[in-house]
């Protein structure tokens, strides 16, 4: 895949699709290109969050720990990230990642991303409106989810 090819995919991830192409290009070129076979582990949950993955092809599983064991709470596809929390949150991984397919990722390092933010703060502003867009999603929805409960009661 070329650089032009890895920018098209970084355009159509939510988190990155206000950014302007050159600052993607830029990431896409810091980027690490990583293979996975199914079943491989990307990070497990509680490790350290030192990288982000764009899944350019294939499908993993995001696992959480709970006390009866791993809960699978979501599957992710192509133009999709994760990992972004722990990098932007500084905080330890939140989840486990497991290809569920063969997979192919860019591998984009906390520190290369964060230069980024740093360089291109019009890239920061852009990408705080996503996650503000994703909390209101969520927020709206176990707030759904807890009116559902209460009215099962």
């Amino acid at each position: 895949m070329l650089l032009k090819d890895e920018v098209q995919m970084l355009r159509r991830v939510p988190l990155f699709s206000g950014v302007d192409p050159t600052k993607l290009k830029l990431l896409a070129f810091t980027s690490d290109r990583v293979h996975y076979a199914a079943g491989e582990i990307l990070f497990r949950q509680g490790d350290n969050g030192d990288a982000a993955y764009v899944i350019l092809t294939g499908r993993a599983d995001i696992l959480v720990e709970a006390p009866g064991g791993q809960i699978k709470v979501a599957e992710v596809e192509n133009n999709s990230i994760v990992g972004e929390i722990a990098i932007l949150c500084d905080v330890s991984r939140t989840a486990t990642v497991k290809a569920s397919t063969n997979l192919e990722a860019l591998r984009i390092s906390k520190e290369h991303f964060l230069k980024l933010l740093t360089d291109f703060p019009e890239m920061t502003i852009e990408i705080m409106r996503e996650l503000a867009s994703r909390l209101s999603r969520t927020t709206m929805e176990l707030t759904d989810e807890r009116s559902r409960a209460r009215k099962s009661d």
